[in-house]
């Protein structure tokens, strides 16, 4: 920009412009003046024509704000709401007949009391050869051209598009989980220190389990159940749930 510039002043040329081919994700706010139409799933702005768009839920809390976000290849609205003043349901009282536990883990995500085996879908894993094309393809292409900035915008696509799988999965099996459960008890997991085994690091960071247990605790807070936390130190994969027998020789790869 500084050659520009220097032209502009000595040479009476036109303004520089910047053309910049590192855009990076492009957001405005509107405070005010907006609608949200759930019956034509439309946004009104000010100035312009309705928007059209694909509204999820009606939302019965007062908005505060809207904020546009272009992404990728879409463009998502983030909403700021104030509080109804509505309190969380109180929670409901269990049983040991009515809660459910679950193991997480790499072979199958979880592995519940009931004996029931949820498959671990392993997105990132399956999407490793491709991964792998795409990032070859960046590195092939020149720094700041145009072919090396849409080569990582489908590198970028395919890694959003991971992200939204595993979100799906874990929201959908934490909802089924509370819905069918008055109560659910996990284990207390130190993930950071667990991916420090470089053995299988990608597997646990692949499997997510920490926005698992977040996406379970908030939906248990939404329908008034408990979660429940076992301490971390406690042997409950190397204990029956039949008889209660402790096997203390039971290593990880002995497990199924």
């Amino acid at each position: 920009m500084n050659p520009a510039f220097t032209r502009f002043f000595r040479e009476k040329t036109r303004f520089p412009s910047s053309n910049q081919k590192r855009i990076p994700i492009q957001s405005f706010p509107v405070p005010q003046h907006y609608t949200v139409n759930f019956e034509t799933n439309t946004i009104k702005l000010p100035k312009i024509e309705p928007i059209k768009a694909v509204l999820h839920r009606k939302l019965k809390e007062s908005l505060k704000r809207l904020r546009y976000q272009g992404h990728l290849k879409d463009i998502t609205t983030s909403v700021s709401l104030v509080e109804d003043g509505k309190e969380l349901p109180v929670k409901e009282a269990f049983t040991e007949s009515t809660t459910v536990g679950i193991d997480v883990g790499i072979k199958d995500f979880a592995v519940l009391s009931t004996g029931e085996k949820v498959e671990n879908p392993k997105y990132l894993k399956n999407s490793l050869k491709r991964l792998k094309v795409l990032q070859k393809r960046v590195s092939r292409k020149q720094k700041g051209s145009k072919n090396r900035a849409k080569a990582k915008r489908r590198l970028a696509v395919l890694h959003d598009k991971i992200t939204n799988q595993r979100n799906d999965f874990q929201n959908k099996l934490s909802f089924r989980l509370v819905s069918e459960n008055q109560a659910v008890a996990l284990e207390t997991l130190n993930v950071k220190g667990m991916v420090k085994n470089h053995h299988l690091a990608q597997a646990i960071s692949d499997s997510a389990w920490s926005s698992f247990v977040i996406k379970l605790e908030y939906k248990a807070q939404w329908f008034g159940k408990t979660v429940l936390r076992i301490g971390q130190f406690g042997p409950s994969s190397k204990l029956c749930s039949v008889c209660g027998y402790h096997n203390k020789e039971l290593q990880l790869k002995d497990r199924e």
